[in-house]
């Protein structure tokens, strides 16, 4: 990166590097069950969220000084599928698990505009036609898999439900980042656990099938082995203002004692961060422009600045905590690299194996099957909602 490529302050919240883009677009391509049971649009997927987010023209120089909020990366390691297919459309669901469209109440009017009905088997067709013939489909898809996983004897618990989250966090980088995508698509982590037990059943039934051998884990480590390597990376907190006069004045204040996350709150130009007291996280000397990062790597843990210009402006910057460059071996990624592979194949088999599972299974859809000749669904007997008549 480049100066150049500053846009301004307030448009700092595109934090994703090209790199991390161009990792959320292998993780949806390898997305493959989504297709089969995600009743979501594909624009709420998670796992996409980075990959939209981010464009690398757009990517400001010192991206993690700046206002706004950072955009979470796409989950790495091949399990981008467990969050591209746990969106479904619970309204649907519900009305399909429990129909309040019986026989005897279908002409139940669940609202009346200026005295017309509107009646349940009216809702139930407008539900069906929005969304209803994939939302069945994912309930028959989840009874497959919950009978394949009962066969199996296979249980899902708290326990493995937590681990998932873990791990989902740690692809994502963080709670805060795993958060961050499941908002922006309308949904929370208790929303997550409670779509999760499906994904885990799937994981679990598959797994038993997938060989990976040191061979694969070695050639994996060999062709990504710069990614394993750990640059030196610094936390620190910075206070940004438009003169050196004001960043003299802070400095002054810091010596006779003032509170530096006190001060970034209340004198500090940096939206995305003042409010946290100035804390940019741990960041690579190259996420930042060079005056910043040659000023903060100089630093010791602990360490305050003086004035430091950059093109955003003047710094005070406090190093709170260090990471040391270090160089993984094969063994110490051995088990992280296994599991990935793991997760890559589940991930590949899994599309098959459920379409497998659909083909050999005995299913009755009345919302795709080929109706009776003579047969004319009770909903589709009642008449259109009349239209509210014209206030006089």
């Amino acid at each position: 990166m480049d100066k150049k490529e500053f846009e301004g302050n307030e448009q700092l919240n595109n934090n994703a590097t090209p790199e991390e883009t161009a990792a959320s677009a292998n993780t949806s391509e390898a997305s493959v069950e989504a297709e089969t049971f995600s009743a979501a649009p594909e624009n709420v997927n998670p796992a996409n969220i980075a990959a939209a987010n981010a464009s690398p023209e757009a990517v400001p120089v010192m991206n993690k000084v700046g206002g706004g909020s950072t955009p979470p990366s796409s989950p790495k390691g091949g399990k981008g599928w467990m969050i591209a297919s746990i969106v479904l459309a619970a309204a649907l669901i519900i009305v399909l698990i429990k129909p309040p469209f019986q026989k005897d109440d279908s002409s139940t009017a669940v609202a009346t505009v200026n005295g017309s009905d509107i009646t349940k088997a009216q809702l139930y067709d407008k539900l069906v036609e929005a969304g209803g013939e994939t939302t069945l489909q994912n309930l028959i898809t989840t009874t497959l898999v919950d009978q394949e996983a009962k066969k199996a004897n296979i249980t899902v618990t708290d326990e493995d439900i937590n681990a998932e989250i873990e791990d989902l966090k740690t692809q994502f980088g963080g709670e805060d980042a795993l958060n961050a995508a499941l908002a922006q698509s309308s949904m929370t982590l208790d929303d997550l656990k409670a779509q999760m037990p499906l994904q885990v059943e799937i994981r679990k039934l598959l797994e038993p099938k997938v060989t990976v051998t040191d061979e694969d884990v070695s050639t994996y480590f060999n062709e990504n082995k710069a990614t394993f390597n750990q640059e030196e990376e610094v936390q620190a907190s910075h206070i940004l203002v438009a003169t050196k006069e004001e960043a003299d004045a802070i400095v002054k204040q810091l010596k006779e004692g003032a509170d530096f996350a006190t001060l970034a709150k209340e004198k500090s130009s940096d939206t995305g961060s003042k409010d946290k007291g100035g804390d940019l996280g741990f960041f690579k000397k190259g996420d930042m422009v060079t005056e910043f990062s040659d000023a903060a790597f100089a630093l010791k843990v602990g360490e305050t600045s003086g004035a430091v210009k950059s093109d955003y402006g003047y710094h005070v910057i406090k190093v709170t905590d260090r990471k040391e460059a270090h160089e993984y071996t094969l063994e110490e990624k051995k088990e992280e690299i296994k599991k990935t592979l793991i997760s890559q194949k589940v991930s590949e088999m899994s599309s098959t194996w459920l379409q497998d599972l659909t083909t050999n299974a005995t299913i009755t859809n009345t919302l795709t099957d080929e109706p009776e000749a003579s047969a004319t669904p009770a909903a589709s007997a009642e008449p259109e909602a009349t239209e509210a008549p014209a206030a006089e």
